[in-house]
């Protein structure tokens, strides 16, 4: 595998075992199949329980049976699913950064109790609701509502039922999300929206069983890009939920853009992956395939695409080893994991297309994965903040001068 100035020599024992147990997952359980379910525009859930097993959800946060491993670990563990497939990274990524990672860092102990085992090994599933139909760069201006109600009825859903004994011990939600990872078929949702019965209504946390009356979980189907991965919306009808689901420990926007910190780093690791299976894939290639009487990759334009792909993953690798740093001692902030998520997914993105092209017209079947990896990173260059909104992010903090409020 591709790691041409030695990173992977620094890597102490765990490190190497949880990248070696990752890749071998990934080629023994994934790669065989996952093109036959980007064709069918299905997940393999049968690996959901596996990927438990082997500690892939949150494997870095600690206590309720949960590895605790170091970050740059944690990066490689990403790096290795993303090369599967980005959809495969997706799922482990959005249950551990985007849905234990807040039950961890602002959840009661209840909530970490109910949650954090089941979600740690797969058997329960979850899913992040911030992205509304009309509100995706801008989540701030979310129009889902949580609204304090102090209405004493008997429901006939005996959890609601047993909450409505005391007055304003209820929230009644309703709005929308969409392109939500795993909503179809999760669990529990961490929806986020608007606490109308506060002062300034602030964004707060809520963890909303999916089975609760007024949910509907709907599949997107016809997805061009991410087919190997189930994206859905999350449709909420007066869902009334106890108080106690609200995370206690997070107010305001800082709840939701801090968990998308997390699975953005997770990205930055994710796109050496992907990028260094189509470099891999089209090495191969080109020594083997014969034309004029001898491999392409003799021939001058195959070497310089070569070489300009390993520089331009040596070079995200670096910043992606650096982020596990500053992230492993506290000091990583939000804006330095914007410049590695649009700068990595952007050289995945452009890394993809040059292996594609050199493997001429075989490149746009199922055989060989860059144009399926080519076509995920569309997606990726999209979610967790559009590429444009990160350089804007970047602006920000270089000029002290905000594009937008």
């Amino acid at each position: 595998m591709l790691d041409y100035l030695g990173l992977e020599a620094d890597l102490g024992t765990e490190e190497r075992m949880i990248r070696d147990t990752a890749r071998e997952f990934v080629s023994e359980q994934v790669k065989p199949d996952i093109a036959d379910h980007f064709v069918e525009g299905t997940f393999p859930t049968d690996l959901l329980t596996e990927m438990g097993e082997l500690g892939f959800y949150a494997p870095n946060l600690s206590g309720y049976d949960l590895p605790d491993i170091g970050e740059r670990a944690y990066g490689l563990l990403m790096q290795e699913l993303e090369a599967g497939d980005s959809g495969l990274r997706s799922v482990a990524s959005v249950q551990g950064a985007l849905v234990m990672y807040p039950i961890h860092a602002y959840g009661s102990d209840a909530q970490k109790e109910r949650w954090l085992p089941s979600l740690g090994t797969g058997e329960a599933v979850g899913c992040f609701g911030l992205t509304e139909p009309e509100h995706g760069s801008d989540p701030s201006s979310m129009e889902t509502r949580a609204e304090r109600d102090s209405s004493e009825e008997t429901s006939a859903d005996p959890r609601e039922a047993a909450s409505a004994s005391r007055d304003g011990d209820e929230y009644v939600l309703s709005g929308s999300k969409t392109w939500i990872t795993n909503s179809p078929i999760a669990d529990v949702a961490l929806v986020w929206a608007r606490d109308t019965s506060a002062e300034d209504s602030p964004v707060r946390g809520f963890l909303v069983e999916t089975d609760r009356d007024g949910v509907t979980t709907d599949e997107i189907d016809d997805k061009l890009s991410m087919r190997a991965s189930i994206t859905g919306s999350i449709g909420l009808q007066n869902v009334r939920v106890p108080e106690e689901a609200v995370l206690p420990g997070v107010s305001g926007m800082k709840g939701p853009l801090s968990c998308l910190t997390q699975a953005r780093y997770g990205i930055a690791w994710g796109a050496v992956g992907a990028a260094r299976d189509c470099f891999e894939v089209a090495r191969e290639y080109a020594t083997e395939r014969k034309q004029f009487g001898g491999p392409i990759a003799r021939f001058q334009l195959q070497q310089e695409k070569l070489a300009t792909m390993a520089t331009r993953i040596s070079t995200a690798q670096l910043l992606a080893y650096r982020l596990a740093d500053l992230k492993e001692r506290g000091d990583l902030t939000p804006q330095q994991v914007s410049m590695a998520k649009r700068n990595n997914v952007a050289m995945a993105r452009e890394v993809s297309r040059t292996a594609r092209e050199m493997l001429g017209g075989n490149g746009i079947t199922t055989d060989y994965s860059p144009m399926r990896h080519l076509a995920n990173i569309e997606t990726v260059y999209t979610y967790e903040g559009t590429h444009d909104i990160h350089g804007l992010i970047l602006g920000h903090d270089l000029t002290g001068i905000p594009a937008f409020k």
